[in-house]
């Protein structure tokens, strides 16, 4: 007979084995809006995608996208959730990524709105200023943080009206910003996910929230959906 520590004993991992990597824990707020959109831009990245729509969602992210979608709708949504403030504590610690309505959200001006933005991005926006779904239009950005520019899709989308102290653009279309970083923080006035390029993506979990993606495997089309189909930008309740 063997005994226990014989023959059927289990090996020790071999000094340098590494125990599996555990794949980074992104949310999406999934109240309204394109969530669905960023999912699908986020998970051929390798991470794990969390859709928050109570506050024990929050348990254990790495980061979180706000997407576009309405901002009044998404902010009274926030408050009947109970989500408004574990949502506020955790945008204030760890990194988050504003699209279109998103930016709105994470502003610290912005009006008229049924209760005030969450104010960690300091930046004053204005909602729908592009014009409204009619108006909607896709163009290339130009952006200090990726080679080369990328196409945004902007849908009612906002301006950004004010740049507070330590605001750094990382993107602009005609010479005005679209695009901000606020340490941690930040926010598109456009639709990153939208187009099969997931460059801004990767470049907000890699170099903005610190996780380990695995490199691009070459450039990525940059193909957009067209803006003209249902909406996913802002618009007037």
């Amino acid at each position: 007979m063997k005994r226990p520590d014989e023959g059927g004993a289990r090996r020790a991992p071999s000094p340098g084995t590494r125990p599996p990597r555990r794949a980074p824990r992104v949310g999406v707020l999934s109240l309204q809006g394109d969530f669905d959109r960023h999912r699908a831009s986020l998970e051929p990245l390798g991470v794990e995608v969390v859709r928050v729509t109570l506050p024990r969602d929050l348990a254990a992210l790495d980061a979180i996208v706000l997407p576009g979608g309405e901002s009044t709708t998404l902010l009274r949504l926030l408050e009947a959730t109970g989500l408004r403030d574990p949502i506020h504590a955790f945008v204030r610690e760890r990194p988050a990524l504003g699209t279109c309505a998103g930016l709105i959200l994470l502003a610290r001006e912005c009006r008229p709105l049924p209760a005030p933005p969450l104010e960690v991005l300091d930046v004053a926006v204005e909602r729908n200023a592009y014009g409204r779904q009619i108006d909607s239009f896709s163009a290339e950005v130009e952006t200090s943080v990726l080679d080369g520019p990328f196409l945004g899709v902007f849908i009612r989308a906002p301006r950004i009206r004010r740049l507070g102290e330590g605001i750094e653009v990382i993107a602009r279309h005609r010479g005005e910003p679209v695009g901000v970083r606020s340490g941690r923080t930040v926010g598109l006035c456009f639709h990153p996910e939208l187009t099969s390029d997931s460059r801004l993506h990767r470049w907000f979990l890699g170099e903005v929230a610190g996780l380990d993606v695995p490199p691009a495997r070459g450039p990525a089309p940059a193909a957009a959906a067209s803006p003209g189909g249902r909406g996913t930008g802002e618009d007037h309740p």
